[in-house]
């Protein structure tokens, strides 16, 4: 994870810059937050929120502008300071702590009727029973936890950028972190990181799932998708609906899947 967290502060400004983000047009008071999200979450006008994994920012000051009080966590300092210079610059009111996911509870206290994380955000995570405790400790009782995330079945196939095809390259049920010395990143794939060593986990969906229920939380919905939120291979296409789509074996391999928990209302 200090590996993960120098590749992550060199990335913050990149993406920052970055067209995938588009913060100009977020400072005009777009939400990049997708209808789904939106929908599944449902209105967060007036509760409280925690964004875990939050990067710089922007989803969480997007929950705000839907009108959620909004606390933001990330590990990487330089990322903290970007969204809070955002949140400055937008004029929106939001908290955002300098912490990793684990070890978040020696800074806040409070709970929350909404956790959140952010699209591609487990899969740098390694152990899944810690995040599910960490979630379960900051919900309050009838509180939901959301995630939008690639499916564990599409990280065995490679992404490299000049794959023709949907090729196995990796175990879905992988005992170890994968190793990636990939020099740019999904949003400034021109990058040439002088971090660029990094390590990610395939959590398969059954792990997230018990996961979750270990630590006393309620499965509402858990849902599988044929497309995804960024273009995750070479050979895809955008859809009219705002979604990625393979140009060749579309519905053949689910490519995202979301999550929808709730802490029960008579939980301590």
């Amino acid at each position: 994870m200090a590996v993960n967290r120098r590749m992550w502060d060199e990335s913050v400004p990149l993406h920052v810059a970055s067209r995938d983000y588009d913060v100009p047009r977020f400072k005009k008071g777009w939400i990049p937050l997708h209808p789904l999200e939106l929908r599944t979450v449902d209105a967060v006008r007036g509760t409280s929120l925690l964004h875990l994994q939050c990067h710089f920012g922007m989803d969480t000051l997007s929950w705000a502008r839907k009108g959620a009080r909004v606390t933001g966590v990330d590990f990487s300092p330089p990322a903290i300071r970007a969204a809070r210079q955002l949140a400055d610059e937008v004029g929106i009111d939001a908290r955002f702590i300098e912490s990793n996911v684990y070890d978040v509870g020696r800074r806040l206290r409070e709970r929350f009727d909404v956790v959140y994380t952010g699209k591609g955000a487990i899969c740098w995570l390694p152990d899944l029973k810690r995040w599910a405790d960490t979630i379960a400790r900051f919900l309050k009782p009838g509180g939901r936890f959301f995630y939008l995330e690639d499916h564990p079945m599409s990280e065995v196939f490679g992404n490299e950028p000049d794959a023709t095809g949907l090729v196995l390259t990796h175990e879905y049920f992988a005992a170890q972190a994968l190793r990636d010395e990939s020099e740019g990143t999904y949003a400034a794939p021109e990058a040439r990181l002088k971090n660029a060593l990094s390590y990610m986990w395939i959590h398969p969906i059954s792990e997230a799932l018990n996961a979750l229920i270990a630590a006393g939380l309620r499965i509402e919905a858990m849902t599988e998708y044929p497309y995804t939120y960024w273009h995750k291979f070479p050979r895809m296409r955008r859809g009219r609906d705002g979604w990625w789509h393979l140009t060749e074996g579309e519905g053949s391999v689910p490519l995202m899947y979301s999550m929808l928990a709730s802490k029960p209302s008579d939980a301590r």
